[in-house]
Parts: C-alpha cells; sequence; structure tokens
C-alpha cells in the first residue's frame, strides 16, 4: 500500500466517524436516535437557532470531505 492509500484510508475513518457524531448531534424531530440521549425532553432546553445552524454547516463540510475522499481513494485504486 502506497502512502496516499494509507493517509485517505486514515481520512476516510476519521470524516466517518465525525459525520456520524455530527448527524447525531442533530436537533430530533421526534421519535428518533436523538431521543434516545433526551433530546425529547424538553424542547426549550435544545441548540438556538445559531447554533443548528452552524452544525448543518459543519455536518455538510464533512460529508463532502467524506464524499472526495471516497472518490479519491477509488481514483487512486483504479489507477494504481
Amino acid at each position: 500500500m502506497g502512502a496516499l492509500t494509507i493517509i485517505l484510508q486514515v481520512l476516510l475513518v476519521l470524516s466517518s466517524f465525525f459525520l456520524i457524531m455530527t448527524i447525531l448531534m442533530h436537533k430530533g424531530r421526534g421519535g428518533g436516535l436523538s431521543d434516545m440521549f433526551g433530546g425529547g425532553i424538553s424542547s426549550s432546553a435544545g441548540s438556538s437557532g445559531v447554533a443548528e445552524r452552524n452544525l448543518n454547516r459543519i455536518t455538510v463540510g464533512v460529508a463532502l470531505l467524506w464524499a472526495a475522499t471516497i472518490i479519491s481513494l477509488g481514483l487512486v485504486a483504479r489507477f494504481a
């Protein structure tokens, strides 16, 4: 395995973990995984609108990084 492949695989694992965490941190709309962690107890104690928008931006950014890493791994595997 080349160094580029190892770096991309590590980046894929890290971005996958952060993508899962950011998705689970989102405010629930009822009956989801966030209710399992106490998200459905009090809707007024949830995050503000600004924090939710920032979390959305972070989630989209991590998702784009995740997709780019998968595409890069596919290209490296194809041309190696």
